[in-house]
């Protein structure tokens, strides 16, 4: 009965959620629409109650950012330092992980640009994001900002390019002095699954936080919202589809010569699970398994890239990071530079290495990427309600990227059986 229970609390989460984005709009367009302006309605709903409520949240996510992001990405790149002992499939593996990645955020930017999901909602800049956006910062220095004067000052503004050059210095350094450097590789593994319950704690206040967000949001401005959170959803959904079913298809059948049709009918199972758990890692055994009973993966390759998959390969995460910037910028009237779609790009790519495989933890990272390119960090709250839904569809399109790779490195080291792959089991 018990264990009923919990199963029946974990799937409430999403529901609660979606339940605040639907009454949560509902409420705005009816205090917009039906309230009378005056004291009680602007000074202490709009901009009391529901703005400290809704600002608190994301000042919660806000506040994990920095100490995940860091924590995520020592760890990662202790894995990616592993893999020297795996000589070729570690390269093969990780170099196509990065370039799926660049993919994915590609293919997001090109559909968000041509959908232009944002135009229209003309959202007022906060006064401190104005100064942020209207700099420009030069791209020679950009470049040597990478490189942190001070870790500790960086750390302490949340200066993310730095501060993922160092996390990524840290992790490599851990994983290659081995056994030496234990204690501090254990502190950086047992901090980071801290951050992750954390993170888990701080998402059970989301359907509040949605709630307050989303009603002060179309308070603000009515029924004017409806057609651009439509727009974006569009946009993620297309841009996943894309990269799910063209972009990895298509790499599979060079790189194989395999049916593409024939490795998704056997490896749907699998992303329907994804899709129903929105975790990455709850997918990992029933991923190896059925590499390995249906398409013919040799559990020897599987069980070094599926992990490590789910630890650095975030493609559907940065799909809805690069529709997200583009949607953010667009909303706020904030026109995006070449230098800073190339930034969005580079940034995005080398957060997914750091993005854990759990829950809507996308949207922690996705701060990092909008301070990247001087984005307000606000323009989280109009995405926050409807996340949940595309976090279940990111994670499908997550997993098969990563199965998709470990089927190629199995086919070019001779660890795949073709047989299985054609058998109808």
């Amino acid at each position: 009965m018990e264990k009923h229970e919990k199963e029946k609390k974990k799937l409430g989460l999403s529901t609660k959620i979606f339940i605040a984005l639907l009454t949560g709009a509902v409420c705005g367009v009816l205090i917009h629409y039906y309230m009378p302006e005056g004291y009680f309605r602007d000074t202490i709903l709009i901009n009391g109650i529901l703005y400290v409520l809704g600002n608190g949240f994301i000042r919660l996510m806000q506040m994990l950012v920095v100490p995940l992001v860091f924590c995520s990405l020592v760890c990662g790149a202790m894995a990616i330092g592993d893999t020297k002992t795996l000589g070729t499939v570690g390269v093969k593996t990780i170099l196509f992980y990065l370039c799926t990645t660049a993919l994915a955020i590609c293919v997001a930017l090109g559909i968000a640009s041509l959908i232009n999901p944002g135009v229209g909602l003309n959202i007022a800049l906060p006064e401190d994001a104005t100064e942020v956006a209207t700099t420009q910062v030069d791209f020679a220095e950009t470049l040597l900002n990478i490189i942190p004067k001070n870790i500790f000052t960086s750390l302490s503004t949340g200066d993310m390019l730095p501060i993922i050059f160092f996390a990524l210095f840290v992790g490599i350094l851990l994983a290659a002095m081995g056994n030496r450097v234990s204690t501090v590789a254990n502190f950086f593994s047992q901090f980071n699954d801290i951050m992750m319950e954390m993170t888990i704690a701080v998402m059970k206040a989301a359907p509040v936080g949605v709630f307050c967000l989303i009603a002060k949001t179309f308070a603000g401005i009515g029924f004017d919202a409806f057609v651009p959170m439509l727009k974006y959803m569009g946009s993620v959904i297309l841009a996943l589809a894309v990269q799910c079913f063209v972009v990895y298809q298509v790499m599979l059948f060079v790189f194989t010569r395999l049916n593409p049709f024939k490795f998704i009918k056997k490896f749907f199972p699998v992303m329907t699970f994804a899709f129903s758990t929105s975790t990455s890692n709850a997918t990992i055994p029933l991923s190896i398994d059925t590499l390995y009973k249906k398409i013919g993966v040799s559990k020897q390759i599987s069980s070094f890239t599926i992990p490590l998959g789910a630890t650095i390969n975030m493609d559907g995460t940065s799909i809805m990071q690069g529709v997200a910037v583009v949607f953010i910028a667009q909303a706020y009237g904030i026109p995006l530079t070449p230098a800073a779609i190339a930034t969005v790009i580079a940034t995005a790519t080398i957060a997914s290495i750091g993005t854990a495989g759990v829950p809507s933890v996308g949207l922690v990272t996705l701060s990092m990427v909008l301070t990247s390119v001087g984005l307000p960090t606000e323009g989280i709250a109009l995405i926050m309600g409807i996340d949940r839904i595309l976090d279940m569809l990111r994670t499908a399109v997550n997993i098969t990227g990563d199965a998709v790779c470990t089927t190629i490195v199995a086919k070019q080291q001779g660890a795949f059986n073709e047989n299985t792959f054609r058998a109808d089991n």
